[in-house]
């Protein structure tokens, strides 16, 4: 041993005195800092990485084993109304730490959430699980992106070649009597009127209070600002505002901030932004807005990192990454609304890129939902990104259900009609919904309940209203035998809606309507009473228009028109109101950005020639961004689509 040969050291047992024991183990332990500490100085290296750190280590993440996620399912509260509790998962003992907690804003999740109050809105903390195969196979798809592995995105000259008619028509879609051109010029003066207190008292800001005529910032996009400004892009540009498109496009370029560290809702992100960028792209061409929506498109991709691939509900837009569901979605489920609400945006940001995998995450989530067993076929409001399976059987057209069904259908429309699976998981979903959820009432009126483990709850919601633009849009396209029955079902829908207007003394529609106790089409309760400027009731109007041309459809649309300028216009812009029957209205002192994107959107369309925005060439996302047809055999003619297997991917 080496200790026998140093000077002065006695043989005897390993003899060292005290003293040089102490003296020669200061010297070890010193020798050993000195070394180590030299090595983390070194330049940083993935050697040292892998040599120091766990190869299980993600920032994004708290990484965990197969038994983690099972815990987490296991431990999740039974009431969906409590915010569930921090779940603790450590793996190599790391964490990530609790952040502030995300409410839902006024809107309470466009087509998702219906009319929840705020108070009880934060989301559980659901500690990600990357254990599973299916999860690796995600981060890694997701990685790829990032490193740029993909081929290069499709040219915006050979999209606009490849439409089959001039976008905005030949006179920007100007009707030739005059009465129209007068009431579409109304409209258009109302967007004025929005935007220019938007922007006189809320710039910036994602949305106008104008009662107390400044903005409001809320917490649904994650540190993103100018929600109304990139909402309204399209709108703008179509509608001939000009030097406005100008100023708001000046505000993308400038002031819009992609690197922020917010919490938001995957859901009002990917329509309101992502599809808002993509329609301005799609209709200018200005690079700006590809290279935003590109970079906003990355940001999204973490929250599809869960066992299933299906996304949660909340993402930290920063580089974290973490994603949770909503406290008050039922055991930390996903919501079908919001994650099937998706494709549309998806796809054209694999087309844009050339990167298969924003279509891969969509397609992966259609997937499972197409092999998933159904109760009678219907597709219920909660699922489980855990294990895949559903976890409550609540079923809506309306509220945490509806835009899932209107993208199956738009997906087929947007595919050029080529997406079969598409097409054949709306129909079967459709005739589920019609054997299950259409009623007729008393009077007479067609509408769609909603269901809960088999027992009906004849309520109709105002965001179920679009379904009967929904089905009108699709009917073409059904069983020949069914064509006419489904034209006929999607105006009677929309007129039902129409009569939960007309039979309120504000001549607005209430958030919800009843058909029970008496009363139809008719907001029954406190609760759904209110109006927040919401446009699905005039979407089927414009679609019904389309594809009718019954003059019955623009007079509705213009009733709709003095309703809003009588009861709805204030001195600083437009307000919801919190009774549609009371004669004296009282203001909710908020604009929301879907009233210029999708309401006054929809208005000016009903009151345009067809040629404006043709449904051959466009499909709307459900914040009404219209986004291009992709006529494949065209692009693959000029060599711009990519060869994605829409129906089985890897």
């Amino acid at each position: 041993m080496v200790f026998r040969k140093l000077p002065a050291v006695s043989a005897t047992g390993m003899g060292l005195r005290l003293s040089q024991k102490f003296v020669f183990l200061l010297f070890l332990s010193g020798l050993v800092t000195l070394c180590f500490g030299a090595l983390f100085f070194l330049p940083d290296s993935v050697r040292l990485k892998r040599m120091f750190l766990s190869k299980s280590e993600s920032p994004a993440v708290t990484v965990g084993s197969d038994n983690d996620a099972r815990d987490v399912s296991k431990n999740a509260p039974a009431d969906p109304e409590r915010p569930r509790a921090s779940l603790k998962v450590e793996a190599n003992k790391l964490k990530v730490s609790r952040k502030p907690s995300v409410t839902h804003d006024a809107r309470t999740v466009e087509r998702s959430v219906g009319s929840r109050t705020q108070e009880d809105r934060s989301p559980a903390r659901i500690k990600m699980d990357l254990g599973d195969e299916l999860t690796a196979r995600n981060d890694k798809a997701t990685s790829s992106s990032r490193n740029g592995a993909s081929a290069k995105g499709s040219d915006y000259e050979m999209f606009r070649k490849c439409l089959l008619k001039p976008s905005l028509g030949t006179d920007r879609g100007k009707p030739s009597d005059a009465q129209t051109v007068q009431r579409r010029d109304k409209v258009r003066e109302m967007m004025k009127f929005a935007w220019d207190n938007y922007r006189q008292y809320a710039w910036g800001k994602n949305e106008l209070r104008p009662l107390t005529r400044n903005g409001h910032i809320g917490n649904m996009f994650g540190g993103l600002r100018g929600a109304t400004i990139v909402d309204s892009l399209d709108t703008l540009y179509i509608m001939g505002l000009t030097e406005d498109y100008r100023e708001a496009k000046e505000w993308v370029i400038n002031n819009l901030d992609l690197n922020s560290n917010g919490e938001a809702s995957l859901f009002e992100v990917n329509i309101r932004y992502v599809g808002g960028l993509l329609s301005a792209y799609y209709l200018t061409g200005e690079e700006v807005f590809k290279q935003k929506v590109l970079e906003l498109g990355e940001k999204l991709l973490p929250a599809f990192s869960t066992p299933t691939g299906i996304p949660r509900g909340v993402i930290n837009l920063g580089s974290s990454g973490t994603s949770w569901s909503w406290g008050w979605a039922s055991a930390g489920s996903s919501i079908l609304a919001e994650f099937g609400t998706l494709h549309l945006e998806f796809l054209h940001l694999t087309e844009l890129s050339g990167n298969p995998v924003f279509t891969e995450k969509v397609m992966n989530i259609r997937k499972l939902l197409d092999k998933i067993e159904k109760p009678h076929g219907l597709y219920p409001n909660f699922l489980s990104p855990v294990s895949g399976n559903w976890v409550q059987h609540h079923v809506s057209l309306g509220g945490l259900g509806d835009s899932f069904y209107e993208y199956l259908i738009k997906s087929y429309l947007m595919s050029d009609r080529t997406d079969q699976e598409a097409k054949r998981m709306y129909y079967s979903a459709l005739e589920a919904i019609e054997a299950n959820l259409v009623q007729k009432s008393p009077g007479g009126l067609t509408y769609v309940a909603e269901w809960r483990g088999g027992i009906l709850d004849h309520k109709m919601g105002h965001l179920a209203c679009f379904s009967g633009g929904m089905v009108g849009i699709g009917a073409d396209d059904g069983a020949p035998e069914k064509r006419q029955h489904y034209l006929d079902l999607a105006a009677e829908i929309t007129h039902t809606c129409h009569e939960s207007y007309s039979r309120s003394a504000t001549k607005l529609g209430p958030e919800a309507f009843r058909f029970d106790g008496g009363a139809e089409a008719t907001g029954t309760r406190l609760s759904d009473r209110y109006y927040i400027l919401r446009p699905e009731v005039i979407e089927s109007y414009m679609y019904m228009w389309r594809l009718t041309h019954d003059p019955k459809y623009r007079q509705w649309g213009w009733e709709a028109v003095e309703a809003l300028e009588k009861h709805c216009r204030v001195d600083g812009g437009f307000s919801g109101i919190r009774d549609v029957y009371a004669s004296t209205v009282s203001h909710d002192n908020m604009q929301q950005s879907f009233f210029l994107s999708e309401t006054l959107k929809y208005l000016y369309l009903l009151f345009s020639d067809d040629d404006l925005l043709p449904l051959d060439d466009w499909v709307f996302n459900t914040e009404a961004h219209p986004l291009p047809v992709i006529h494949k055999s065209c692009l693959q003619e000029h060599g711009t689509t990519h060869n994605i297997d829409r129906t089985h991917p890897e």
